[in-house]
């Protein structure tokens, strides 16, 4: 059984889940009802709708696709061990590294294809009103992808946290502990800490590594400035220097995010007691 074939079990498996239908129905809900409100006065200030649409987007990814992705992901180890199938799963030829990284592959896929169904919808319903610039465009079609990237990367932190833990509830506390971490507390924490340090410490290019250790950050500031069209309407564009993070730099950072937890779960189930 090799990585593929275990990717597409898991996908299989996960679009016969309600849930994962219901995760495609909110997001298309969601994005369609920020597409529809969020661009309504556009017309009347003369500005892009759907680059508009693409801050209002950004902004629910960060908190919405990191929980789908956490409760997709933090019980595929643990949870098989549990129900006693994952000893049945390793008595196949296949080696412990391709079930790590055929079921996040499996679980990215079921994410990407609900990101990919929600977020058309919207970008459906604004193309049809004609008034949308190839730069918008561009710009909405990198979101999408980074939305699948953001979500890949706490796949990937759900997946290393089943493999370190013994019990499905204590991976569950786990992955909410993670969500809660990167999406409100990280955010907070280095606020407080830029007020407290008034620029003694704290310089711009140490800011910078700071915001790369959170892959929401680094998601955030992808997408509010890599595009003319959209930091204008982001309100970042006019901060200071652009080549400090070039778009090439967070999408790497971004990739690594993927790539370094997913590592790190395949070396901990590696050694993991079975």
């Amino acid at each position: 059984m090799s990585t593929f074939a275990i990717a597409m079990q898991e996908l299989r498996a996960g679009m016969r889940n309600r849930w994962v239908l219901a995760t495609t129905v909110l997001m298309g809900a969601l994005a369609l009802s920020l597409a529809l409100l969020g661009s309504a006065p556009t017309g009347t200030v003369k500005a892009d709708p759907l680059a508009v649409i693409v801050v209002s987007l950004a902004s629910l990814t960060i908190f919405l696709v990191p929980l789908i992705a956490l409760l997709l992901s933090f019980d595929s180890i643990v949870g098989e061990h549990e129900r006693g199938t994952l000893m049945l799963l390793l008595s196949y030829p296949v080696a412990r590294w391709q079930v790590v990284v055929g079921k996040s592959l499996g679980q990215i896929m079921i994410l990407a294809a609900a990101t990919v169904v929600g977020y058309g919808a919207a970008a459906a319903a604004i193309g049809a009103s004609g008034n949308v610039t190839p730069q918008a465009w561009s710009a909405y079609a990198a979101m999408v992808l980074t939305s699948i990237m953001l979500g890949a990367s706490f796949v990937a932190l759900g997946c290393l946290a089943s493999t370190l833990v013994q019990e499905r509830a204590t991976a569950a506390g786990l992955a909410v502990g993670m969500w809660l971490f990167f999406v409100l507390i990280y955010d907070t924490a280095l606020l407080g800490a830029l007020v407290a340090d008034q620029g003694r410490v704290v310089s711009k290019p140490v800011l910078d590594a700071l915001l790369l250790l959170n892959p929401a950050d680094v998601y955030r500031l992808f997408n509010m400035t890599s595009s003319e069209a959209v930091s204008v309407y982001s309100g970042m564009a006019g901060l200071g220097d652009p080549t400090a993070l070039a778009p090439a730099v967070l999408l790497a950072v971004l990739g690594a995010w993927v790539v370094v937890p997913l590592a790190l779960a395949v070396a901990a189930f590696g050694r993991r007691a079975l």
